[in-house]
């Protein structure tokens, strides 16, 4: 296997567990937030920073290299890693979920899905085995296979033939996919249905990929349905493979997700939020742009060690976005990054250490106090 998953410790009271996904370009503690670098490039970050950030694997998006500056180009390059700079591990995703959010932009049938780019109205079409042609030749360490991500709400029989579509053309991404030293991961859909998520995890599983995924969450569910769904749906996978959760990276999803048995997480959330003035903080987040923080010298967070909380207040920091400083975006960005990487640390570490129930308590405490508990 060009990826291997080794299971270290699980919790006794909940699903969580603590692992090492091992790879050609160095082992990836799990569980592991990944973050997104969708166009090769993680907003507002360069490769050194997110090394320093401890930031071990990060995603790449399939549509979009694809778009621009084309795979070909890439792989003329190298590959991702010799193109962006970044020398540990990447994943990337299959561009399913881009080119299904396209909506009146594209036409699916069943040997794939035809779509106008939304950068300059260019018709392409999307097969299993044009996409695995793209994905390797950006040469990730993790290639996705490509799935029809049905939207919420969906009616049965719709998410019906998503689930069976997304089984036959996971059969045709496997065939497709001839390159080694890169890891194929499996999706697994299925929307809010119980029946529909065992029906394509057995599916999936008799595939026997490199590592599952589970998507079509976090789509616009109800918080307490999509954890419903992750109980139902991560116990039907096998426990020697990687487990992913797609599209999901707030702190309490984190939590409750790697509680549910989840080792993989990605998210544009953190690097979204911070070019809008927003911070992550234990007790929840925090809008640096209001003018309540004019005269805040404080760091965002007291006891965050990232770079920005080490260096700059709440007040400097606004300033800098209220003056459209591109400085300020990369400020909130390594202070996002920096608290959502810690975070798993810590999970992983109190899994490691018998205390995950405890740790899981206290971030809940702490977040449920509000922001009285900053001061």
């Amino acid at each position: 296997m060009s990826v291997r998953f080794e299971l270290l410790k699980e919790d006794t009271a909940s699903q969580a567990r603590a692992g090492l996904l091992h790879t050609a370009r160095g082992d990836v503690p799990t569980p592991v937030f990944m973050p997104v670098g969708t166009s090769a490039a993680v907003k507002t970050v360069s490769s050194h920073e997110l090394k320093e950030l401890g930031a071990e694997i990060i995603l790449s998006n399939t549509y979009h290299l694809y778009l621009r500056p084309g795979h070909e180009t890439v792989a003329e390059a190298g590959g991702l890693h010799s193109f962006m700079g970044w020398e540990r591990p990447i994943l990337t995703d299959s561009g399913g979920f881009q080119v299904f959010s396209l909506n009146e932009l594209r036409k699916i049938d069943e040997n794939g899905v035809r779509f106008r780019s939304h950068i300059d109205g260019s018709t392409h079409y999307f097969t299993p085995e044009k996409v695995m042609e793209i994905e390797m030749a950006l040469g990730a360490d993790i290639a996705m296979t490509f799935d029809e991500c049905a939207p919420y709400p969906a009616d049965l029989p719709a998410l019906a033939r998503s689930v069976e579509r997304t089984y036959r053309w996971a059969k045709r991404c496997r065939e497709a996919h001839n390159k080694p030293e890169q890891a194929l991961f499996g999706i697994i859909q299925g929307g809010v249905d119980k029946a529909l998520r065992s029906l394509n995890a057995a599916q999936i599983n008799s595939l026997d990929f490199d590592g599952l995924a589970i998507g079509g969450l976090s789509v616009g569910e109800p918080k307490p349905l999509m954890y419903e769904i992750l109980d139902h749906t991560a116990p039907l996978l096998p426990r020697h493979k990687a487990r992913y959760l797609m599209g999901v990276g707030s702190p309490d999803c984190l939590v409750e997700g790697v509680a549910r048995g989840v080792d993989m997480f990605d998210c544009v959330l953190p690097t979204r939020i911070a070019r809008n003035g927003t911070v992550l903080v234990p007790w929840g987040k925090l809008v640096i742009r209001n003018a309540e923080f004019a005269r805040d010298f404080r760091p965002i967070a007291r006891d965050c060690g990232c770079y920005t909380c080490r260096n700059f207040s709440r007040a400097y920091i606004r300033h800098l976005l209220k003056c459209g400083e591109t400085l300020g975006l990369r400020l909130t960005t390594i202070h996002n990054l920096h608290y959502l990487l810690e975070l798993m640390r810590n999970m992983r570490r109190a899994i490691l250490d018998g205390r995950f129930q405890e740790f899981r308590r206290e971030f809940w405490s702490r977040l449920e106090a509000g922001r009285e508990s900053a001061t």
